[in-house]
């Protein structure tokens, strides 16, 4: 079924399964593929549902209770000092998880500038599988634009034809970057803030990984819409996934602009799934506790010394700032879905090719086919030996990579 319909609209995951299927593992397997967090949950969680049992008995409003609302703006005060700013009852709303915001943000974004022909959806590549999902069900315009350097966050968008960015209804950034672990400076926020607000779109801010950090916590764009006066043009998407190790908890927020929220409210009253209010109840918790958080990110913080140990400088390799990936460039052995076929097939040790997160530009060329993406969930000594396992394979030293051109690609 798959060979019918587009690369884009299978899963990296299912390409993955597909490539690999047939192929034995090397030895003992590990997957190093999904970033799904495996930390334990914190252990507030059970006590907070087994208080609020009797609440999943009545539907729960599409925005999120009163008490929801508050923790949240009470934590992106305290998260981004913006001195409350930020009204939780017409500025934060509770999301099904940030995929779900995501994917119903670029739908608000075309209700919300009904006026623009041909509407125009601005992506980095690589990408978050969400963001094309929203400009393909909407049958918008899609141009990723090419941002593999670990470095890098946000890629140049403002270089795009002004007639493209006239037609731009929203442009999506995660920061931490999925998968490179790039961070945008708030300076990078207040530019691109100030493009939507000249070519009026939507800045829709992933900010997901914002807790999971080496040292110094992410500048985030309410933080930077802030410094200019005031949240227009833009919405950030947090989720308790990474931040609190609940990925099945599957609650998460938008906050941000007001106008675009209350309108976004309307489409949202019957489209979007709504969050049940025990598990609420969880995430107000969590909001209000920081040291799961630091326990949480300390942990990953220990694989990343692990990777220093064990990889050192190869395949381009540096310990990124924020996120739990390695962004690895396999230029020196084939690329990226050549290195993870021989690291299954040989190693035993499962991993993403770069390639399967991005789409490949007008000439045909796909900026991530180098590299490779590991996602850093295991302990720490399946972390090492997994590593061990990569280096042991590809013993040669690496080859240095060249810069990869932004080139946007238009779909």
């Amino acid at each position: 079924m798959t060979d019918r319909v587009p690369v884009e609209t299978v899963s990296p995951f299912q390409r993955l399964a597909k490539v690999l299927s047939g192929i034995d593992p090397g030895k003992p397997p590990i997957s190093l593929a999904v970033g799904e967090p495996q930390h334990p949950i914190p252990d507030f969680v059970g006590p907070v549902i087994a208080a609020n049992l009797a609440d999943f008995g009545r539907y729960p409003a599409t925005t999120g209770s009163e008490a929801f609302r508050a923790a949240v703006g009470a934590w992106l005060d305290r998260r981004y000092d913006l001195r409350g700013t930020i009204d939780p009852a017409s500025m934060v709303v509770v999301l099904n998880g940030s995929r779900e915001g995501l994917f119903l943000a670029g739908l608000g974004a075309k209700l919300w500038y009904p006026d623009k022909t041909r509407p125009v959806v601005l992506t980095p590549n690589p990408f978050y599988q969400a963001y094309r999902a929203s400009a393909l069900a909407t049958g918008d315009e899609r141009i990723a634009v090419a941002c593999t350097d670990p470095a890098a966050t946000i890629p140049d968008y403002g270089a795009l034809p002004t007639e493209t960015l006239d037609r731009t209804i929203a442009v999506y950034v995660a920061s931490p970057a999925n998968p490179q672990g790039s961070v945008a400076t708030t300076d990078d926020w207040k530019r691109l803030i100030a493009l939507a607000r000249k070519h009026r779109f939507m800045v829709l801010a992933d900010e997901c990984y914002s807790e999971i950090y080496r040292s110094d916590p992410p500048a985030g764009a309410l933080a930077a819409a802030h410094e200019t006066g005031d949240f227009s043009n833009v919405v950030a998407f947090h989720s308790l996934s990474k931040r609190s190790n609940l990925p099945g908890l599957r609650v998460g927020f938008a906050a941000g602009d007001a106008g675009f929220l209350r309108h976004w409210a309307g489409l949202r009253a019957f489209a979007a799934p709504q969050v049940p209010l025990p598990l609420q109840a969880v995430a107000i918790a969590a909001y209000g506790d920081e040291t799961h958080v630091a326990a949480n990110r300390a942990l990953y913080n220990e694989k990343y010394a692990a990777a220093e140990r064990v990889l050192g400088s190869r395949f381009g390799r540096a310990t990124p700032p924020g996120g739990f990936f390695l962004w690895l460039d396999m230029s020196e052995v084939g690329g990226g879905e050549e290195a993870a076929i021989r690291l299954w097939r040989d190693a035993g040790v499962r991993t993403v090719p770069g390639g399967y997160l991005a789409l490949p530009d007008d000439a045909g060329t796909n900026p991530a086919d180098p590299f490779l993406r590991v996602a850093m969930v295991p302990d720490v000594a399946t972390i090492t030996e997994a590593l061990t396992r990569l280096v042991t394979l590809f013993p040669s030293k690496p080859v240095p990579s060249q810069p990869v051109p932004s080139k946007a690609t238009r779909q």
